[in-house]
């Protein structure tokens, strides 16, 4: 009989706060759950590692995943990171080597446990599903498998920081929301001396952000954590879980195409969430899926999951709109991208993507008119609701457009697509940004793929490159990974620009660059797709009984304006969203407000602000953590302004005010 709350065969019990001791006397928070009726035998573990507060901020979340696994027979953990939640220490930056080593430690100290019989799974979502992937480097012997959801392969290229070299505006808001995270109170469960632990923490809070956009290029600090870059050393399977409305899902195929002797992949058309809460539609059963995998490599005996190396949801043409609740398409299964796809080599000439090569010589400037990117829509990192592509029609009219003739026969989209394109450039600054549309008979055009690329780096992204005043460069930019269908009837539309705003910080000057010929490489699949010969299962709506409800719960708001003297202004704003949790008595508040504002024909007058507030209503009191962040620039420097503030029971207790001007050695 399934127990009414977890949806499994046995009760558990749940354990709020324990300690997991590391070997320099730190000790990290961890919350607990445990299968009832198991007659005192050892069972095997998961556990899921990250700084987001297990005691409040994704309390909500965490109640979808552990007692259903705990439910199931395993031993459940959810872990605050050094310097987060209720865990002591501090963090100086994302992925330090206290984060890697002290993930080690906590296998191995799982591993020992009496509750535990020696096997060890790790899991999450986002920062979660990349420590996950960190820790399978040589991994410990104790951990068995993992799964990586909506995670990083590669901290530069497929993180949240930079795209084809360039500076994402998405780095500004993640530069003021981590910093409210982290200083954020440790609750009452750490002990009585929580206020002076808080303080500590405050006394040392980082503002990672300087780093970020100090390391312009692909370079040591972000190959450190980057698994692509040592995938020979993945150890243990991985069940890699991705979507296309989000930007890390390119890891996903990527990772099959280098392991696929231990990846297993699977994306689905939402974005930044675990599957079951996937948007856009439709979500599936995350826990029953990841049930399966845990069953085989945790439980020995247990049946080997007949899976194909891929499940990808096949896209195809949806109107563009600002959110959508089911995309068109349907679920396919196959081997990696190199296995099932024939290159398609359409070439740009008169305006066309002609499969015959035109003449030698186009000589077409790239536009770069500031105005291109306002139908971007978000990049995807965050999960929030909308923000999808609009219709490119409005940026395309601005950019230098090739396009296919109607295609007589559906052609299927698979991999990663790739440009080569031989320009003529003025000087080494500069960028060119690339969508791949289709467009419908009606005229409308859907953003398929985008890649930018800033022409200061070499086509690894790691050095400058050696280019001469006045030479022409041949640039070969990849787009990310996709599986897509265009109709019979539509147009293949490639669009070219010299900028991407306000996703991507512009280049500190105009550069003159001139096309001279180009080809869009597709990986075409061959044959007829096959579909799923076995069915994902249905989102469960976990858990069968809310601890949670939503005190409140706005639409985030979108808008554009211009200003009288002609400044463009991109902004939204989550207003105040609440979420009260009955088993401590707690709630949770937050509020995001950013604006990103540019003049047409100044890339210097670019500026980025963000706003965050969070509140944490406890029966003891009230804490509200504010941090905003404001980036600008000049042509030789970015300036990046910040504030904090601390306060409890509406008495300040910690506040910050800091300034960074920082060399644009690449922008």
């Amino acid at each position: 009989m399934q127990n009414a709350r977890t949806a499994g065969p046995c009760a558990v019990a749940a354990i709020e706060h324990l300690w997991i001791d590391m070997p320099d006397d730190v000790r990290l928070a961890a919350r607990l759950w445990l299968p009832e009726g198991a007659d005192g035998a050892a069972v095997p573990a998961i556990f899921e590692y990250i700084p987001y507060r297990k005691a409040d901020m994704v309390r909500a979340r965490d109640e979808r995943n552990h007692p259903y696994f705990a439910s199931h027979g395993y031993a459940c953990l959810r872990v605050d990171m050094r310097g987060s939640g209720d865990s002591e220490g501090h963090m100086p930056d994302m992925y330090s080597e206290h984060e890697l080593t002290d993930a080690r430690h906590v296998i191995e100290w799982i591993a020992v446990q009496p509750w535990c019989n020696g096997n060890v799974g790790m899991f999450g979502t986002s920062w979660g599903g990349t420590a996950s992937l960190q820790a399978n480097i040589d991994a410990p012997s104790a951990l068995k498998a993992i799964i990586a959801v909506c995670a990083t392969h590669d901290r530069y290229e497929d993180d949240i920081h930079h795209k084809g070299g360039c500076l994402l505006t998405d780095t500004v808001e993640w530069g003021a929301t981590l910093p409210a995270i982290l200083g954020a109170p440790p609750t009452p469960h750490v002990g009585e001396d929580w206020r002076e632990r808080w303080q500590d923490r405050l006394d040392n809070l980082s503002f990672s952000v300087e780093h970020w956009v100090r390391e312009e290029a692909r370079g040591r600090y972000w190959r450190h954590g980057s698994v692509i870059h040592q995938a020979d050393h993945l150890s243990r399977p991985i069940l890699a879980v991705g979507g296309w409305s989000d930007r890390y899902s390119n890891s996903v195929m990527s990772l099959v195409s280098a392991r696929p002797d231990l990846v297993w992949g699977l994306v689905g058309p939402w974005g930044h969430h675990y599957p079951d809460h996937g948007q856009p539609g439709p979500a599936m059963g995350f826990q029953q899926v990841a049930l399966e995998w845990w069953d085989h490599w945790l439980k020995p005996g247990q049946a080997v999951p007949d899976w194909p190396r891929l499940r990808v949801w096949l896209r195809e043409y949806d109107p563009p709109a600002n959110a959508i609740d089911y995309r068109s398409g349907g679920w396919i299964e196959s081997g990696p991208p190199d296995t099932v796809t024939q290159p398609l080599m359409l070439y740009l000439t008169d305006g066309l993507l002609a499969r015959t090569e035109g003449p030698n010589s186009l000589a077409l400037p790239i536009p770069a008119d500031l105005r291109i990117g306002r139908a971007s829509g978000d990049t995807g990192y965050f999960g929030r609701h909308g923000g999808l592509p609009l219709d490119q029609n409005e940026d395309d009219t601005l950019s230098l457009t090739f396009e296919t003739a109607p295609l007589e026969t559906d052609l299927v989209l698979y991999g990663a697509m790739s440009t080569q394109l031989l320009v003529e450039t003025v000087s080494k600054q500069g960028q060119v940004s690339l969508r791949v549309n289709d467009v419908a008979p009606d005229g409308t055009s859907a953003r398929v793929g985008l890649c930018v690329r800033n022409l200061a780096l070499n086509d690894q992204l790691d050095a400058p490159e050696a280019c001469e005043q006045e030479t022409e460069r041949v640039l070969n930019i990849p787009f990310h990974t996709k599986a897509y269908t265009f109709r019979r009837g539509h147009r293949i539309r490639l669009s070219i620009a010299a900028c991407y705003w306000p996703m991507i910080w512009p280049a500190a000057s105009d550069n003159d660059v001139i096309l001279i010929s180009g080809k869009l490489i597709m990986p075409v699949y061959q044959g007829q797709p096959q579909p799923l010969a076995k069915e994902l299962p249905p989102a469960l709506g976990l858990p069968a009984v809310k601890t949670h409800y939503a005190v409140s719960d706005p639409p985030l708001r979108r808008s554009q304006q211009t200003t009288k003297d002609g400044r463009l202004i991109n902004s939204w704003e989550q207003p105040f969203a609440e979420t009260f949790c009955s088993e401590t008595q707690t709630a949770f508040g937050y509020e995001t407000r950013a604006e990103h504002s540019i003049t047409p024909g100044d890339p210097l007058s670019a500026k980025s602000s963000y706003f965050h507030r969070a509140r944490y209503t406890r029966p003891d009191g009230v804490a509200e953590i504010t941090s905003a962040l404001s980036v600008n620039c000049d042509r030789d420097s970015f300036v990046l302004t910040g504030t904090f503030t601390a306060d409890w029971q509406d008495e300040k207790i910690g506040e910050k005010t800091w300034t960074a001007t920082i060399s644009r050695q690449f922008g």
